[in-house]
């Protein structure tokens, strides 16, 4: 078997071991030394990814490493399957297409799973430019189709037991404030910060009370790979990403993809894809326009949010990469609020984020 050295030194033994033996269908019979693993750049979350590759087959290995917060691949519920197998099942027996799953030690905290190659729609973006348009229209649909399948869930179903509620939208908030202004030394006077705190508090309520639906939660251009499958659509999508899924409204995950820190999209294309998902969904005319009003209001959230995590992630995880998509995520809030401003909540937020953040003035 060929390991590196940096596999051996990041993956726990039982892991490791336990990768080995759901590997076993692609080695030669009889032979335990013919399987190559390869160390997978991570991203934002604890989970860790080996690429198994050996003659007969290949996958990719997700395992948690020690210290991996318990929701990375456990349910609270004794007997329950990990919210990512679980949600996993559910998606592909809606019709969505997800990895297929190889195999499993859930005891020991391992999953062998399909390798779908290294082709994320953001690659594939980067390598063709030209291409953006159809992509785009693949995955909006493809998100319509997705929230018309899984319109119902199973009652006992993980994704119904939790939701953008008011708290985790606050949380959000104040995680942005934390690290997102105070962690970056951010002067702000006490007047300012009650402000914004109260103006945060009205916006998470607002958006708490909007209908609620399945959301991926993160749907952007790095957790969506070209299908490699022989024979499969050139503009074919596997979802991936999507053990956070819960209920909130439909458009958080527009606003992850349209709004994606990792691309520049600019207004007039963002509009394009937002009208062919309201057309997919069979929205009429008051739907649509009520979805892009929903979409703005959600990315004044939910870009604050990304624009504290990634210093989080840099200063708690020591990962600096996500720092340069800190003014993408900032500006995409700056072109929000300059659309909602004839609300008086939006213009307060506005107001108080330039006093004291320059990204936003």
């Amino acid at each position: 078997m060929v390991v590196a050295a940096s596999v051996v030194a990041a993956v726990p033994d039982a892991s490791l071991r336990a990768i080995c033996e759901l590997a076993a269908p692609f080695r030669d019979f009889g032979d335990t030394g013919d399987l190559e693993l390869e160390l997978l750049p991570g991203g934002a979350s604890t989970r860790r990814y080996l690429r198994v590759r050996g003659p007969k087959g290949q996958g990719i290995a997700m395992y948690a490493p020690e210290g991996a917060k318990p929701e990375e691949v456990s349910s609270d519920v004794e007997a329950r399957r990990w919210p990512f197998l679980e949600v996993r099942d559910l998606l592909e027996s809606r019709g969505v297409r997800v990895p297929r799953l190889l195999g499993e030690r859930c005891s020991v905290g391992v999953l062998l799973l399909e390798d779908l190659g290294d082709v994320t729609l953001a690659e594939a973006l980067r390598a063709a430019p030209d291409r953006r348009r159809e992509l785009y229209l693949r995955a909006v649909r493809d998100l319509a189709a997705m929230h018309r399948a899984l319109a119902t869930l199973p009652e006992s179903s993980v994704v119904g037991s939790r939701a953008f509620d008011e708290t985790l939208l606050r949380w959000e908030l104040a995680h942005f404030v934390e690290w997102g202004l105070d962690a970056r030394g951010l002067q702000r006077s006490e007047a300012q910060k009650s402000g914004l705190d109260a103006a945060f508090d009205q916006l998470a309520r607002e958006l708490a009370a909007r209908p609620r639906g399945f959301v991926h939660r993160d749907y952007q251009s790095r957790n969506l790979m070209l299908d490699p499958t022989p024979g499969a659509d050139r503009d074919a999508l596997v979802v991936i990403d999507f053990q956070d899924a819960l209920l909130g409204p439909k458009s958080y995950d527009l606003v992850a993809l349209l709004g994606d820190s990792y691309q520049n999209l600019d207004e007039d294309f963002v509009a394009e894809m937002i009208a062919a998902y309201a057309h997919a969904a069979g929205l009429d005319d008051a739907a649509h326009a009520d979805l892009r009003h929903e979409f703005d209001r959600l990315t004044v959230q939910r870009k604050l949010k990304d624009a504290g995590r990634f210093v989080f992630i840099e200063r708690k995880k020591g990962d600096p990469s996500f720092l340069p998509y800190i003014a993408p995520s900032l500006a995409r809030v700056r072109g929000a609020l300059a659309r909602l401003e004839r609300e008086p909540l939006f213009a307060t937020i506005r107001g108080l984020l330039a006093e004291s953040l320059p990204e936003m003035r």
